[in-house]
């Protein structure tokens, strides 16, 4: 699933709707429409910004569009997430937490399964681990 991605410039929470990206051997700035993966040396920008953009002296702007909205979800976003729910349900037992009783004002407990030095890895995902224990 498509993450929102937020604007590159410090202290902006909005949500990028364009892309920057610089071509210093032309002395140009180009800005477009929001690129589809984050790149390491272009900066998404809010519209507020986009909008208000300066360059150096001497430097052009390319604007490849004048409107920048946000993107809407595509149905890719939509397989994306299904497949994800899919490969969740597949991975194992979930822990989760007790029903509550109407009207109880104390949340249930939660537990949780810390590694034991007799857990071994069976399986990674990015920086999640899964680890075979002993069952209880």
């Amino acid at each position: 699933m498509r993450a929102v991605r937020q604007c590159t410039r410090s202290a902006c929470d909005r949500s990028a709707v364009a892309t920057l990206t610089y071509v210093y051997a032309d002395s140009t700035a180009v800005l477009g429409p929001l690129s589809t993966s984050a790149e390491p040396h272009a900066y998404d920008l809010c519209d507020a910004h986009a909008g208000r953009l300066t360059v150096p002296r001497g430097w052009q702007v390319v604007r490849l569009a004048s409107d920048f909205v946000p993107a809407a979800p595509s149905e890719d976003d939509l397989v994306a997430l299904a497949d994800a729910v899919r490969e969740a349900s597949r991975s194992g037992p979930h822990h989760t937490r007790p029903a509550q009783r109407p009207g109880s004002a104390v949340p249930a407990p939660v537990t949780h399964h810390l590694p034991q030095p007799a857990d071994h890895e069976i399986g990674r995902r990015g920086h999640l681990r899964v680890l075979q224990g002993d069952g209880e």
